[in-house]
């Protein structure tokens, strides 16, 4: 790039060149030039929920008296331009920088003092750190970006998706009330069950998944904003955090607060961990969802075989004909991921030493991530295999009359000895339990065959 490419910008540090259509300053070009280490930048998410805090603060403090009206209007405006992502480009900084995140604060603090100054004119130039940033610290602005983005991405796509699941699953469960199949532990036969109680465990998980991360909204909902540097809010108006506070659930439609500690929410990152939990479980629930789903669609012919999936793709390059589960094998690796990912945010929130944690960026980008992966995959797996399978009743059929510990529910009649000795001699001699307990037991067809029935198994209670 020639010399006429960059242009020359200052800070406290002195002189640097920044590339000349860089909307970008000095603190910024530091930061790309010092963390060329992964190529990840924050995430969207992140990057919006700092244009809303910033134009939120410029709208405040000029309601404060603090700020004149030619540069918050600016700002404001700059400000909802990067919320909107229409910067995006002009944040380049890598995820693993300094653990405050001061260098991604610095760059909103520069990208807006740029475009609001070329809004206001010269007259009322914008500066980074003395219009954008007043009233703020990085150590309180990425905390409370860290909320504010994981608040607005568990609202607007992580709850919808897993209720979309949860509806598709419950749906699926309806029209599989009446199917019975053999039940399963330690993947082994059992009692039976219908495929919609089946199903409706599945849909119960994800259910309680939706209530757990609920459930984390009046800690997430509490922003550090006003804390500034160390929790004293040292340089911000006393009314600066409620107010900011008010102003952002204005703008996003969210009941945050101002935190009741800003030392705790400085320090700290207790609430991420505990949404991170949270979607962790998310994750287990889809896994072991996933899991079944694999196993009940295996073979077709040497595996359980007794649902089809939908077919979305060839399965193998060397195979003709072989389709693979691709769906629930992407929803497990997503959750493998989202546990990797709560492990690395578990790490990062002990990280907090004295009045601030310093590991924020990394919290930021796995949290939002996590929320993001789950909120796709529930989508694809309610869409693209829970809505679309299809029942093998022959296979389930067959699989019932060989079950041999069908016996279970003679135990109050026989006891269990005998019982178990009719289950041995019927695997042994692969027949169905009928035939054997008919020859092993004094009761008559008529009345094995009413204590034996699969469908009346599943309701449950003692038979006698």
């Amino acid at each position: 790039m020639s010399e006429k490419a960059f242009r020359i910008e200052r800070d406290s540090m002195g002189e640097i060149k920044v590339p000349a259509d860089a909307l970008w300053g000095a603190q910024t070009q530091r930061a790309v030039d010092n963390f060329a280490i992964s190529g990840r930048a924050m995430p969207r998410a992140f990057i919006r929920a700092l244009g809303l805090i910033k134009g939120s603060a410029a709208t405040v403090n000029q309601a404060l008296g603090v700020l004149d009206a030619a540069r918050g209007k600016a700002i404001e405006a700059a400000a909802l331009e990067v919320a909107e992502g229409k910067h995006d480009r002009h944040f380049p900084l890598d995820v693993f920088q300094t653990g405050s995140g001061t260098s991604t604060n610095m760059n909103a603090n520069e990208v807006i003092a740029h475009l609001a100054s070329a809004r206001a004119g010269e007259s009322a130039k914008v500066h980074p750190n003395d219009h954008v940033n007043m009233g703020q610290s990085s150590n309180d602005v990425i905390p409370t970006a860290i909320h504010v983005s994981a608040a607005l991405e568990v609202k607007e796509k992580l709850l919808p998706a897993l209720k979309h699941l949860a509806e598709a699953i419950e749906a699926k469960s309806k029209e599989t009330a009446k199917v019975v199949k053999t039940g399963r532990t330690h993947l082994m036969d059992a009692m039976p069950v219908t495929l919609g109680q089946e199903l409706s465990g599945w849909a119960a998980q994800i259910r309680n998944g939706m209530a757990r991360v609920e459930a984390t909204a009046p800690r997430l909902n509490a922003l550090a904003q006003g804390g500034t540097a160390v929790g004293t809010g040292i340089n911000a108006h006393p009314e600066f955090g409620q107010r900011i506070a008010a102003e952002l659930s204005k703008r996003t439609g969210i009941a945050f607060k101002a935190s009741g500690n800003y030392f705790e929410s400085l320090s700290s990152q207790d609430a991420a961990v505990e949404l991170s939990g949270q979607l962790k479980t998310v994750a287990v629930s889809l896994m072991k969802i996933a899991n079944d789903l694999r196993w009940m669609n295996s073979g077709p012919l040497a595996g359980l075989g007794e649902i089809a999936l939908p077919a979305l793709q060839p399965g193998s390059s060397i195979m003709p004909g072989k389709v693979n589960p691709v769906i629930p094998e992407a929803t497990a690796m997503v959750a493998a991921q989202v546990i990797g990912n709560d492990l690395t945010i578990t790490v990062a929130g002990q990280s907090g030493n004295f009045q601030l944690n310093v590991m924020l960026p990394v919290i930021a980008r796995n949290l939002l991530e996590s929320i993001e992966l789950l909120a796709n995959v529930a989508r694809a797996l309610a869409d693209d295999s829970i809505k679309g399978f299809t029942v093998n009743p022959e296979r389930l059929q067959e699989a019932l009359d060989k079950n041999p510990i069908l016996v279970t529910a003679l135990n109050a009649v026989i006891g269990y000895e005998k019982g178990a000795a009719i289950a041995k001699q019927a695997y042994k001699q692969k027949r169905p339990i009928l035939d054997v307990a008919k020859e092993m037991t004094d009761l008559s067809e008529a009345r094995l065959k009413e204590l034996l029935d699969p469908a009346e198994l599943t309701k449950g209670g003692i038979k006698e």
